[in-house]
C-alpha cells in the first residue's frame, strides 16, 4: 500500500482549518480509516487514508513529539 504511513500518536497538520480554528490533529485510530482528534477542541473525525494523505501538509511522528514533563507541576 502506497502513501504516508500513519501510527497512533502522530501529530499532523491539515490544509484547511477545523471550524474551531485548529489545524493540528493527533492520530488516535488506525484501520481502514484514520481517526483524528483536533488538538484545539478535541473533536474526533474519521477520514479515509486517501483523504488524509491528500489533506495533510506536515506531520510529527509520535516518537519525536514533545512530551509533557509530569514533574513540572509546582507545589507550594
Amino acid at each position: 500500500m502506497s502513501g504516508t504511513p500513519f501510527s497512533v500518536g502522530d501529530r499532523i497538520t491539515l490544509k484547511k482549518p477545523h471550524p474551531c480554528g485548529g489545524r493540528e490533529w493527533v492520530v488516535y485510530r488506525i484501520g481502514a480509516d484514520i481517526g483524528l482528534k483536533c488538538l484545539k477542541c478535541e473533536r474526533r473525525v474519521m477520514l479515509t487514508r486517501k483523504e488524509t494523505d491528500r489533506r495533510m501538509v506536515g506531520s510529527i511522528p509520535a516518537s519525536t513529539g514533545v512530551s509533557e514533563n509530569p514533574q513540572s507541576k509546582r507545589t507550594d
